[in-house]
């Protein structure tokens, strides 16, 4: 009833918040008078803090319309380009000139782990220069009827899979946070199988490899309940009239209350001083407030089965770094990666994702070549300075896209099977070796 009591208590307010936007709307009309004066400025701060702590931030959209390829401004659409019910692959194509010799085709996991695809704008973004851009675009579990089945940590690697089957050979993928797991283990079935659409280079940023390695609180959570805890506390069936009436999933605000619990007084403070660069008028950084709290706030609904198999391999299990994880009943083994180039990447103030936890995966993935596989620790950045903000644009993108540009299929097959050592030891100055 948790859930139910949650969604009626939205509507309850309803009504409050429209009074709230009113009276926003007034004292801050420059045609009223009032709106020049502190008080005015103060009533309608008090009234739009209001309206956005007790609203349902929908899903965001990319708003990407445009990116700078060979030092000129292209126009950039989306289209999905797989659809599945509980996923979509999202092409940004960019109007690139006829001719043009093709960029490496990038697929970017975004974590199902409660925000939208969006949280990675910043990271397609960034890689739209370099890159033939795809994403994933999970969907909120809360819109998705029963009648379409379940999901669980196994159709997810199906799911790569088969997005990696769509996008054809040569494809590199790019696992951020939560995806690695379910990213490397793909690639390693897909190893195993021989299979020719297997990609190219796998980079894994942030990611919960190996979970034991600086366990961080989330990982310690996992470590002090056991399954039966989360599966009592943290699962509810999605309330009527929702289209996923019925279906047992881990609800988004509840998500959303760990996330933000996690990091409480840095959230209070956000919010008084977005109070304060109201009432002094400060735009510039009321709207920063703004554009990041209308995607951090924006969350969605897991499936169940999904949430509680990834609880249990990832964090209470560690089934993959101990050699124990299968897909399918098929065990899943990253020695049989051999083809597949690997860059780990991590923040040095990661509180999510601990240091040496995604660079596990340079230990598990044993033949792999010396020179096919990057380990790169970004100094000053926590876990969101990853995949986003002014270093993972300044100093990661660049190793990420000289990366997957040497190791892509038309340099392989000018220099052999893979670069030389010495070769590879050049592209890879300012690079940490694993």
């Amino acid at each position: 009833m948790f859930y139910q009591a949650y969604e009626w208590n939205h509507a309850a307010i309803q009504p409050y918040r429209a009074v709230a936007d009113a009276t926003r709307l007034f004292y801050s009309n420059p045609l009223n008078p009032l709106s020049h004066t502190a008080f005015g400025r103060s009533a309608a701060a008090m009234a739009e803090m209001f309206e956005r702590t007790t609203r349902r931030y929908g899903k965001p959209d990319f708003g990407l319309t445009s990116a700078v390829v060979d030092w000129k401004q292209v126009p950039v659409s989306e289209e999905i380009v797989w659809k599945r019910p509980f996923c979509n692959v999202i092409r940004f194509r960019r109007d690139l000139p006829a001719g043009r010799k093709p960029d490496p085709k990038l697929l970017i996991v975004a974590p199902m782990s409660g925000h939208y695809a969006t949280l990675l704008r910043g990271t397609v973004e960034a890689m739209l220069p370099h890159a033939d851009v795809h994403i994933t675009d999970w969907v909120d579990a809360r819109t998705v009827p029963l009648s379409k089945g379940r999901f669980d940590l196994d159709d997810y690697i199906d799911y790569v899979i088969e997005m990696l089957h769509a996008l054809g050979p040569d494809t590199h993928v790019m696992a951020v946070c939560q995806p690695s797991v379910p990213v490397l283990a793909a690639a390693a079935v897909m190893e195993a199988r021989g299979d020719k659409f297997a990609p190219s280079t796998m980079t894994l940023m942030g990611g919960p490899i190996d979970t034991r390695i600086n366990p961080t609180a989330v990982n310690q959570l996992a470590e002090e309940k056991d399954l039966a805890w989360f599966r009592d506390n943290a699962i509810m069936q999605v309330p009527w009239p929702n289209p996923g009436f019925a279906r047992e999933v881990y609800p988004g605000f509840l998500q959303l209350s760990g996330f933000m619990s996690m990091n409480l007084d840095r959230h209070i403070i956000a919010h008084k001083d977005f109070f304060l660069h109201l009432v002094k008028n400060d735009g510039d950084s009321a709207d920063k407030h703004r554009d990041f709290y209308d995607e951090y706030l924006a969350v969605m609904d897991l499936t169940a089965e999904f949430y509680l198999q990834t609880v249990d391999t990832v964090f209470i299990r560690h089934a993959l770094p101990k050699g124990e994880m299968t897909h399918r009943g098929e065990p899943v083994d990253p020695a049989a990666i051999r083809s597949i180039a690997l860059m780990t990447v991590e923040g040095e103030n990661d509180d999510i994702s601990g240091v040496g936890q995604t660079k596990a995966a340079q230990t598990l993935c044993t033949n792999i070549p010396d020179d096919m596989r990057v380990h790169y620790m970004q100094p000053a950045v926590g876990h969101y300075g990853v995949f986003n903000g002014s270093r993972f644009r300044a100093e990661i993108v660049p190793r990420i896209v000289d990366f997957i540009t040497s190791y892509g299929r038309e340099n392989r097959d000018a220099l052999g099977r893979h670069l030389p050592a010495k070769k590879a030891a050049a592209k890879s100055a300012g690079r940490t070796k694993a």
